[in-house]
């Protein structure tokens, strides 16, 4: 028991130590055994579909008629960043889902031949909420074995989930790239996007 309390009481220490650079809580995302058969059921279903589906289309306004995208989206796109925020907070959907849809995305982006970096929790105390981030940054399989300038794909991918009070509040996905001479050009963002949301 007194273990317990130690632990707790450190939380507490650490919670009013925690500034806005410095989470009072740091951990690496593990997923249970119940967590992975759900996701995996959750695949399968008509919110996940629907999910992709409106991503997809919004993309697609995007590229044509930017100002007319769905207000609970905005798009990134710079010469060295591309990506895009949900805004979850003006949507329905629930913590389950948009985690498991983190993860979809992670899975999607780790079969184009990419690697998980670090998947990790970062739960920071705010002024009128705590805030934890979750997030997954992947980055290209390295070839060793080539002579070519380095292959970077569509660029380093991070996935984040932006949570106040354990509550969905935003998600973003970005790629960057890097110019330099050592990297060849990274492939195009909007194929990325259609990979990714393909079934």
């Amino acid at each position: 028991m007194t273990n317990i309390w130690d632990y707790l009481k450190g939380l507490f220490d650490k919670s009013a130590e925690s500034s806005p650079t410095q989470p009072y809580l740091h951990e690496l995302i593990e997923r249970s055994n119940d967590e992975k058969a759900d996701y995996a059921h959750w695949k399968n279903t008509l919110v996940r579909r629907r999910l992709t589906d409106w991503l997809s289309d919004q993309y697609a306004i995007f590229r044509v008629l930017p100002d007319d995208i769905d207000e609970a989206m905005d798009f990134l796109d710079t010469p060295s960043s591309k990506g895009f925020v949900i805004h979850f907070h003006k949507t329905r959907y629930s913590r389950r889902d948009v985690t498991h849809f983190s993860d979809y995305l992670k899975e999607q982006v780790l079969a184009l031949d990419y690697r998980t970096q670090i998947s990790d929790t970062r739960t920071f105390n705010r002024t009128h909420w705590v805030e934890t981030i979750e997030r997954h940054y992947l980055k290209p399989k390295p070839d060793f074995m080539s002579k070519e300038k380095f292959n970077q794909k569509y660029g380093n991918i991070t996935i984040e989930v932006v949570l106040r009070n354990e509550q969905p509040y935003h998600f973003k996905f970005q790629a960057t790239s890097y110019k330099d001479h050592l990297f060849q050009d990274a492939k195009a963002f909007e194929e990325l996007m259609q990979t990714v949301l393909m079934d």
